[in-house]
């Protein structure tokens, strides 16, 4: 099993590409169930969520070939069993389950696993179906799901869902009648996984706000497309300029994805300039604190949540960081304690107090964001830091180590 070793102080300079959005190449990916002949996607990120969702796809009978640059073909769908094994480890498989029963009129799929942040329930992707005429059950951990064909309906999503509005919103392309989700995501992952499937045929209204509304249509048709930047990604770096009062130039990213993190790095004191390819992200000589709320999008994102809080040890003053997306998203504070930090949980907030330096220890990634928190703490660390259970970062991050290496960084991976 291979570790990460940091040897921190060093700030860092240069350029970095973000690499497509994990978030929206998983749903993109499987919108391909929905139409017959090869779909052509760009910019796909080499990820390990990734090689999942293309073996549940392969298991399916899709056949594929390319890398970043990625073409799939569903003509010939072979079954509409998503088994244990195969989604047992990322809990976005769940968003086979709409595609599959709007195009073959049925689906078993397993109850998802993923990283242990949290309940995220799938009741409301059942619930959904459900009121779209689908016979819904579950049994011996599958939902088993039928319907000749799906029915238009007026769905209420009784909190914001990103994959629940995913499920439901390929579900409804091939629906009859019209589908109206209420309280809809705004997410732009979700904006780009409407522009697919509008490619496709689709005829959807809405997407980016909290109601959509799509109109079914008989069939969908193969789409050449691009799976936009991934914001998680160009903010951790963000965020990494800051805390090591580092310079860098992030291209192929979004600025208009990241409101709520940029007014937050400016409020820290951090220079963040749009570019015409990106954005420059150069740390400040004194960090101020600032206090941070995670909301639903446009809100600041739950998935930098760890990494703001490494970065507010480094901070003067105290930072109040509460999390109101996902409870048990705290799980990097006592790593973080073991090199040094001050914080302290109050419910769903914890109370960082500025500290004059982390130091380098051993610690464990709990999940994806916590794993990307602890290299940025160790990047800015004194000594060396070794983070144990990288797997969950090869998960959202591509070669991690390799980019920050490139922005002069002692990071390597190496063998445990």
């Amino acid at each position: 099993m291979d570790k990460i070793v940091i040897t921190g102080g060093r700030g860092l300079e240069g350029e970095v590409r973000i690499s497509g959005a994990k978030n929206a190449a998983l749903p993109i990916l499987i919108s391909a169930l929905l139409t017959e002949g090869p779909n052509t996607f760009h910019n796909v990120p080499d990820l390990v969520d990734i090689k999942t969702v293309k073996k549940l796809l392969a298991s399916f009978g899709v056949r594929m070939e390319g890398g970043e640059t990625l073409s799939l073909d569903a003509t010939h769908l072979t079954r509409c069993e998503a088994s244990y094994d195969l989604v047992r480890t990322m809990r976005a498989s769940i968003l086979v389950l709409g595609p599959l029963v709007a195009r073959l009129g049925e689906a078993r799929v397993s109850l998802p696993g993923g990283c242990a942040i949290g309940a995220r329930p799938v009741n409301l992707h059942i619930k959904a179906l459900q009121e779209m005429g689908a016979e819904v059950e579950l049994r011996d951990g599958y939902v088993e799901a039928c319907c000749p064909r799906l029915n238009g309906a007026e769905i209420y999503f009784d909190i914001s869902t990103v994959t629940g509005t995913e499920n439901i919103l390929m579900a409804a392309c091939l629906a009859r009648g019209t589908t109206v989700l209420k309280n809809a995501a705004r997410e732009p992952e979700i904006v780009n996984l409407a522009q697919v499937l509008t490619g496709m045929g689709a005829r959807i209204d809405g997407a980016g706000t909290d109601e959509i509304r799509i109109e079914g249509v008989e069939r969908l048709h193969p789409v050449e497309a691009a799976v936009i930047p991934d914001r998680i990604e160009a903010g951790t770096f963000m965020i990494a300029a800051g805390m090591t009062g580092g310079n860098i130039r992030l291209t192929g990213c979004d600025p208009t994805h990241l409101d709520a993190l940029i007014t937050k790095l400016r409020d820290t004191g951090m220079s963040i300039v749009p570019l015409a390819d990106g954005l420059q992200a150069v740390g400040a000589a004194r960090i101020r604190s600032v206090d941070i709320t995670t909301l639903p999008y446009p809100g600041f994102p739950t998935d930098l949540q760890a990494q703001m809080m490494a970065y507010m040890t480094a901070a003067s003053g105290l930072s109040v960081i509460t999390e109101t997306v996902f409870e048990n998203r705290f799980m990097h504070v006592s790593e973080l304690l073991r090199m040094g930090a001050d914080i302290q949980i109050q419910g769903n907030s914890a109370v960082v107090k500025g500290t004059p330096g982390l130091r380098g220890a051993k610690v464990m990634a709990t999940d994806l964001r916590a794993s990307a928190s602890l290299i940025l703490a160790g990047l800015m660390a004194e000594g060396r830091t070794e983070l144990l259970r990288v797997y969950h970062i090869d998960r959202g991050y591509q070669q991690i180590e390799k980019k920050f290496s490139a922005l002069g960084a002692d990071i390597r991976r190496v063998r445990a």
